[in-house]
C-alpha cells in the first residue's frame, strides 16, 4: 500500500488569552493522531494558526497598552512555546493576521460575490456603550429565548443547543463591561446559506464525513428546517480585516479563520517550495479537522460551503471531541482548576498529561474529565509501574553484557505482542486512543508477569547464570521497545529515551515486529518520574491565587451598613487581652463532609511541616470540601480543644458573613506561609 498524504487542522487558539488544560484536549489528541499517522510512514502535516481578529483582540490590546500587532504576537510566542513543550509537532503555525490570509480571503470572497452568495441588509446589533463598540456574539451573555437556561451566549445555547441572534436573549449583558447593550442599526453582509442546502444535506450525511451522532444533530437540528443566512461581517470599529469593496465593513472573525488553515498551508508551501494545490485542491490529499462539539455547524454548515464555493477540496473527515471537566466540574478559576498549561509544566511532567488524556480520549465526542487524584494513580500505577519498571527491573542487569546475540525462548511473549500491532493501530486510526491504551497496557502485564516469574534479580546472585539473565532481560526489554513504538503517538518523549537506552531508533510502526540484539545498550538512567501529589495540589494553588479578579477599584464600591447594623460592634477589649488570640495562616491540606451534621466541614490544616490540626468547621452550606484544599486560611491556633460527637475541634477557620451559605472563609494575600503568625 502506498503512503498516504494527509493535512490535519485543529482549530485555531484564540489569541486573548494563554493555552490552558482544556484547549490541550484538542491539540494533544491531534497531535497523537498525528505521530500515529507519520509512524504508518504516511506524509501527514499539521496546520494551525492563532485567531486573531475581533473586539475581544481590541479590547485587551487597550487594556495592556499596545497595538492589536503587538498584543497578538506577543500571545502567538507564548502560545509556540506552550505547545512545544508539550510535544504538538504543528508543520507550520501561523496567524490569520497575515497576508496569505489577507490574499486568501479576498480569493473566498470574491467566489461568493461571484456566485451572487453575498446579499446586504441593515441590522439591529448590541452596542456596548461604555466600550464604544458593537458586541459579537460570543461577547454577549444572557438567558436563552427557547430553555430559559441563564448565562448563555449571544450565538447558541449550551444546554439546549439552540441558535440565535444575539437580540433574541433575554437579559443580554456585555461580558466586557457588564453593562445592559443598547440596539443599534448597521450594515451588515451575510452569506445566503440555504441556497446550498442540498449539498449540505448530501455532504454532512456521507458514511465516514462526520461522528453519526453529529450528523443525525445536524440533519436534526439544522437541515430539516430553511438555514439562516449567515452575517459575516462587522462594522468599525473592528480588528480584523477590512472587505475591499464594502469600506467600513471588516470581515467577522469566523469568516477569516477557517480560512486560515489554507494561510498556514501556503506559508509551509512558501518555505518549503511545494505547491497549496497538491495539498487543498487535489483528490490525492485526506483533508482532517480536528474541533470542538461546539463548533461544529461553524465547520459542517459554513465552511463546506465557502470551500466548495472557492473551488478548494473538502475534509475528507471531522472528528469531534467533547469539554474537559476538572474533578468532575466545569474548570473554575476560583477553584483552581483552569490550569494554564505554563503553570502545569512548572510542577509537572507534559507526559503525564499526554497519557492520561489517550487513557481517556475515546472516537465519540463525550466530554472527559481530569480527576487529580486519578490522574495521579493512573500514571504512578499503571504507565509507571508496568511499561518503565519494565525497563528499571531489566536494563541494570545487562548492562556490562548487552543484549543476547540471538533470540530467546520467551514463551511466545515477542510474537503476541508483535501480533497485537494491527489493533492497536486500528484504535489510533479511528480515534479510540482510550482502547489503544488498554490494549497496550494488557501488554504490559503479561510483560510483567514473565519478568516476576524469572527474576532476573534473584538469578543475578546464582553463580552460571549470567547467560540466563542476559536472556531473560533481552525478553524484557524488547517486549518494552515493542510498548514504547505502540506508546510513541502519546509519548514520543518516553520512544526517544527507549531508543537511546537500547541503541536502537523508532522510525516506523513496523519496527514493534522486529526484536533488537546483539549489541551494548545505555546506561541506564530513570525514564520517568513518579507524580508527586503534592506537585499536583502546588499547581491547582498556583493556578487558584494566580487567577483571582481584579481587586475592586473606588469606583466600583458601594458598601452600605447593613452588616454592621445586624451585628454591633462587640466591647472594647486591650491590646494584651487581643494578644491572647494566636492567629495563624494554615493550608488546608484534607477536606470532607461530616454526614451526620447539617453544617459541619471536617478540615486539616497543615501549619507548616509536620505540625496539622483537625477543625470542624460550620460552612457546609457555602463550600464543597474539595474547593479548600489547597487553600491559605487563617485559624485560631491556641484554641482550646473542643470534644464533639464527631470528633475534636483544635482550633477554629476564621470566617466572615451572616451564616448558612453566606459564609466567606478569610485568605492571606499570596506570600503568606503555613505557620507564620497574623499581627
Amino acid at each position: 500500500m502506498s503512503p498516504r498524504r494527509i493535512l490535519v487542522t485543529s482549530a485555531l487558539p484564540y489569541a486573548n488569552g494563554p493555552i490552558h488544560l482544556g484547549h490541550l484536549v484538542e491539540y494533544l489528541q491531534t497531535d497523537i493522531w498525528v505521530r500515529f499517522q507519520r509512524l504508518q510512514g504516511n506524509e501527514c502535516r499539521y496546520f494551525c494558526a492563532d485567531d486573531t481578529h475581533g473586539a475581544a483582540i481590541m479590547i485587551s490590546a487597550r487594556k495592556h497598552g499596545v497595538t492589536e500587532a503587538e498584543f497578538i504576537e506577543r500571545m502567538n510566542r507564548a502560545h509556540q512555546e506552550d505547545f512545544a513543550r508539550f510535544g504538538v509537532s504543528f508543520d507550520h503555525f501561523g496567524s490569520t493576521h497575515s497576508d496569505s490570509n489577507r490574499q486568501l480571503c479576498g480569493e473566498f470572497w470574491k467566489a461568493l460575490r461571484g456566485s451572487d452568495l453575498i446579499a446586504e441588509s441593515d441590522v439591529e446589533q448590541l452596542y456596548d456603550v461604555q466600550e464604544g463598540l458593537f458586541l459579537a456574539d460570543r461577547f454577549v451573555k444572557g438567558t436563552c429565548p427557547v430553555c430559559s437556561s441563564a448565562d448563555q451566549y449571544g450565538d447558541n445555547c449550551e444546554k439546549c443547543g439552540a441558535t440565535y441572534s444575539p437580540t433574541e436573549l433575554k437579559n443580554p449583558k456585555s461580558t466586557y463591561s457588564g453593562t445592559t447593550p443598547e440596539l443599534r442599526k448597521a450594515k451588515h453582509l451575510f452569506v445566503q446559506v440555504e441556497r446550498r442546502h442540498a449539498f449540505l444535506d448530501e455532504w454532512t450525511q456521507a458514511e465516514g464525513r462526520l461522528p453519526a451522532e453529529t450528523a443525525n444533530y445536524l440533519k436534526g437540528f439544522f437541515l430539516n428546517n430553511p438555514l439562516r443566512d449567515w452575517d459575516i461581517s462587522r462594522p468599525a470599529p473592528y480588528f480584523g480585516f477590512e472587505i475591499p469593496d464594502s469600506p467600513g465593513n471588516y470581515w467577522y472573525v469566523w469568516f477569516d479563520a477557517p480560512i486560515g488553515y489554507l494561510a498556514s498551508t501556503q506559508d509551509w508551501c512558501a518555505k518549503t517550495g511545494q505547491q497549496l494545490s497538491d495539498w487543498w485542491q487535489s483528490d490525492a490529499t485526506e483533508i482532517y479537522h480536528f474541533i470542538g462539539k461546539d463548533i461544529v455547524y461553524f465547520h459542517a454548515l459554513f465552511w463546506p460551503v465557502m470551500l466548495q464555493t472557492a473551488g478548494y477540496s473538502l475534509p475528507r473527515h471531522i472528528h469531534v471531541h467533547g469539554f474537559l471537566t476538572v474533578n468532575g466540574e466545569k474548570m473554575s478559576k476560583s477553584k483552581g482548576t483552569q490550569i494554564n498549561a505554563s503553570t502545569y509544566l512548572e510542577h509537572l511532567d507534559p507526559s503525564y498529561l499526554r497519557y492520561y488524556y489517550a487513557s481517556k480520549l475515546g472516537p465519540g465526542a463525550e466530554d472527559i474529565d481530569l480527576d487529580l487524584d486519578d490522574f495521579c494513580q493512573k500514571v504512578n500505577s499503571t504507565l509507571l509501574a508496568k511499561v518503565i519498571n519494565l525497563a528499571s527491573r531489566s536494563a541494570r542487569f545487562i548492562a556490562a553484557g548487552g543484549l543476547s546475540p540471538e533470540y530467546p525462548e520467551d514463551e511466545g511473549l515477542f510474537e503476541s505482542t508483535a501480533a497485537a500491532a494491527a489493533e492497536i493501530a486500528a484504535a489510533y486510526e479511528g480515534f479510540d486512543y482510550a482502547k489503544a491504551v488498554r490494549l497496550i497496557m494488557a501488554l504490559a502485564d503479561r510483560a510483567n508477569e514473565y519478568i516476576d516469574r524469572k527474576q532476573p534479580w534473584s538469578l543475578k546472585k546464582q553463580a552460571g547464570k549470567e547467560r540466563e539473565v542476559q536472556d531473560v532481560c533481552t525478553v524484557c526489554l524488547n517486549v518494552f521497545r515493542q510498548l514504547c513504538i505502540y506508546l510513541a503517538p502519546v509519548l514520543p518523549e518516553l520512544a526517544d529515551k527507549a531508543a537511546a537506552l537500547l541503541q536502537t531508533p523508532i522510525s516506523n510502526w513496523a519496527d514493534a515486529q522486529t526484536p533488537t540484539l546483539g549489541h551494548p545498550i545505555g546506561t541506564f538512567t530513570h525514564l520517568m518520574q513518579r507524580v508527586d501529589p503534592q506537585k499536583v495540589q502546588q499547581m491547582v494553588t498556583d493556578s487558584t491565587v494566580a487567577q483571582r479578579p481584579d481587586e475592586p477599584t473606588s469606583a466600583t464600591w458601594a458598601d452600605d451598613d447593613a452588616a454592621l447594623a445586624a451585628e454591633p460592634l462587640a466591647d472594647t477589649c486591650s491590646i494584651d487581652d487581643f494578644a491572647k488570640v494566636d492567629l495563624r495562616v494554615a493550608r488546608v491540606i484534607a477536606a470532607e463532609p461530616v454526614k451526620e451534621a447539617r453544617k459541619l466541614l471536617k478540615l486539616t490544616v497543615s501549619l507548616g511541616g509536620t505540625h496539622t490540626r483537625t477543625v470542624f468547621a460550620g460552612i457546609k452550606a457555602a463550600y464543597e470540601a474539595e474547593s479548600l484544599v489547597g487553600r491559605l486560611v487563617v485559624v485560631v491556633a491556641n484554641l482550646a480543644p473542643r470534644q464533639m460527637k464527631f470528633g475534636t475541634s483544635e482550633g477554629m477557620v476564621i470566617a466572615a458573613g451572616p451564616g448558612g451559605a453566606e459564609v466567606f472563609v478569610l485568605s492571606p494575600d499570596s506570600g503568606a506561609k503555613p505557620g507564620q503568625r497574623v499581627h
